[in-house]
């Protein structure tokens, strides 16, 4: 059963979507972003907010596509992922889910240490809110597929990148570019495909999400969290 509830937002464009909220188990840590995937803000994000609660995080998961497709929430059936890809890739500017990121950043920033994570498409943003966000104490993204194109970008926080060895979306050769311009930049790769931390998807690897997730709270914990 979920922990967090939905809460209404208004973002830097006037308007308001949806927000799932969750509160810190035990003593609070700081805050944390949570971007979802291209399919929406889906249970399983919203899972992922609850894991991260229970580690001491108050977590914000924006439903950034609220806007084109309210409430979406895509399976992972080739038409619902042609669907979501549309809304991702046409109908939303990735610089608003940017963005929305700061907004939910500017709400935790004065409790404490403010943190990003995200997944798929939000492993995409995590990267561009790192590079343009102000307020972050680190990020940690997961196997997003623009971050080779978003390269040239330069992270203001410590940020750690996770990929799947095996993913045909993101080739080896653009991760290794990402590798060459920013040495500072720890990127772990993972005997896995894409998506490997969702266990809704063919290609979950129990082991890489577990050793993932490890790997991000200790980045976290390691900058004030």
């Amino acid at each position: 059963m979920l922990r967090g509830k939905m809460i209404q937002m208004k973002m830097s464009d006037g308007a308001e979507i949806g927000v799932y909220h969750v509160e810190p188990t035990g003593a609070r840590r700081g805050g944390l972003v949570l971007i979802q995937e291209i399919f929406g803000l889906t249970e399983h994000i919203k899972e992922q907010c609850d894991v991260y609660a229970a580690e001491g995080y108050e977590v914000l998961g924006p439903a950034i596509y609220d806007r084109e497709a309210p409430g979406l929430q895509a399976s992972y059936s080739p038409e619902d992922i042609q669907k979501a890809l549309k809304v991702a890739r046409e109908l939303h500017p990735f610089d608003l889910s940017v963005k929305d990121s700061q907004t939910c950043i500017d709400a935790l920033k004065a409790k404490g240490p403010v943190f990003i994570t995200g997944y798929c498409y939000g492993g995409s943003v995590s990267w561009a809110a790192a590079c343009r966000c102000t307020g972050l104490s680190a990020a940690s993204g997961f196997y997003g597929s623009m971050i080779p194109a978003l390269a040239g970008e330069t992270p203001k926080c410590p940020t750690i990148l996770h990929f799947g060895k095996h993913d045909h979306g993101i080739p080896l050769e653009g991760v290794e570019k990402v590798q060459a311009a920013h040495p500072e930049v720890k990127i772990y790769i993972y005997d896995a495909g894409h998506g490997f931390n969702s266990d809704r998807r063919s290609d979950y690897n129990d082991e890489a999400a577990k050793l993932a997730r490890k790997r991000t709270l200790e980045l976290f914990r390691a900058n004030g969290g």
